[in-house]
């Protein structure tokens, strides 16, 4: 045992010793690698963070969600429409939406408008998390609402600082106090929201009271939504009917469409990489010959030079996806991915310095290096193996 334990001490530091005379030959190999791995490491964390926080926001959304249509346009949903739909068996939590689009002409952009029912018990519970901020109370004492933090950048540049004035289609202008702005954290979802009472949000966006933008509802029981998607068409044949499950699935396709692009880019730099690595290991130097020859001399087999310069080039690519992995974390969730995060959510309509969180799956970052390190040291075998056969004497001529 003594001895086996002596021989893998002479092995590593052997090893160690090797590392630090072949530094300059690693070096840019070194830095590559952790570029590589910085580039899909980030694209990775930005996407997971994103579907995180997508994927939290739909799954607090209601079941159905039901739109007025006539010959492909879209109209405003009576609100009578949900005592129909309440008679149907096994639907729950049915209500009204109000939401829409209003023009802010000096920086030819566009807000979001969501009107809410505070006295209504089934609230979106996003929007319930967003209003844990308020007291209603004071709220509803005056017409007010509650704007986004992008919103509040653009009012506090053109110095809307407590009140703005809305434009009504009569042209009639509406007086809205600032009541609050919401903090950063939330502008991923509500960097361009505008919260308000229902049916002040129903005056500003020219919506009739007995109207709508849409109903929501939920059904509890999964295997019940087909029958009552059915149902809900026999009630009334000019709607439209959007499932979360549908939502869920353009959101996934978009990510892994977006994600799809940076691992094709991915698989081809890596493969460049690969024939880059195999090329270098490929070009046997005298000094390499001369340092197999006397491993040879001295009595180390075949095994035990591929051995070692497999473990000498796992430790170079092991280092670079650590270190690749680490500067991708700090770009992405400390420096906050700029320019790069909007390759996935685009460039919004008003500017959004969202926040990115943390959320690493480490079974990702496994195949990721399983993906990487595999081909790093399969192009290195064969070089080595070349040069592990060649005769004693002949290497150290």
């Amino acid at each position: 045992i003594k001895i086996l334990s002596m021989k893998n001490s002479v092995f590593f530091n052997f090893l160690f010793l090797l590392l630090l005379k072949h530094k300059s030959k690693h070096i840019a190999i070194f830095i590559i690698s952790i570029l590589i791995v910085f580039m899909i490491s980030s694209v990775l964390f930005i996407s997971n963070s994103l579907k995180k926080e997508v994927f939290s926001t739909l799954n607090n959304q209601s079941d159905f969600v039901i739109q007025k249509t006539n010959n492909g346009k879209f109209f405003d949903t009576p609100i009578s429409w949900i005592d129909d739909f309440s008679s149907i068996n096994g639907v729950k939590n049915i209500q009204q939406r109000v939401y829409g689009q209003y023009y802010f002409m000096p920086e030819n952009v566009y807000f979001t408008i969501i009107g809410v029912d505070f006295f209504e018990e089934n609230t979106n519970k996003n929007i319930k998390e967003l209003l844990s901020i308020l007291n209603i109370s004071d709220f509803l004492q005056d017409d007010s609402m509650i704007i986004g933090n992008g919103i509040k950048k653009i009012f506090d540049k053109y110095h809307y600082f407590d009140s703005y004035d809305f434009k009504l289609l009569d042209k009639n202008t509406i007086n809205i106090k600032i009541f609050k702005d919401l903090p950063p954290e939330t502008n991923l979802v509500a960097n361009d929201l505008i919260i308000m009472d229902i049916n002040l949000a129903k005056k500003i966006l020219n919506i009739n009271e007995e109207n709508s933008t849409d109903i929501v509802l939920n059904v509890p029981n999964d295997l019940e939504k087909q029958n009552i998607k059915e149902q809900l068409i026999l009630k009334h044949s000019n709607i439209r009917i959007v499932q979360k499950e549908a939502l869920k699935k353009e959101y996934e396709n978009m990510f892994n469409y977006k994600g799809g692009i940076f691992l094709v880019l991915f698989i081809v730099v890596i493969f460049t990489f690969i024939l880059i690595l195999y090329q270098r290991y490929s070009m046997i130097s005298s000094s390499d010959k001369k340092e197999i020859g006397i491993l040879k001399a001295v009595g180390w087999s075949i095994k035990d030079i591929i051995k070692l310069k497999i473990i000498e080039n796992f430790i170079i690519g092991f280092m670079a996806f650590i270190i690749g992995v680490i500067v991708a974390y700090i770009f992405v969730f400390i420096l906050n991915a700029p320019i790069l995060k909007n390759i996935f959510i685009g460039f919004s309509n008003v500017q959004n310095d969202f926040i990115l969180n943390a959320n690493i799956e480490f079974s990702t970052l496994i195949t990721l290096f399983l993906f990487f390190i595999i081909p790093f040291l399969s192009a290195v075998l064969i070089p080595v193996w070349k040069i592990s056969v060649i005769d004693a004497n002949e290497s150290m001529k």
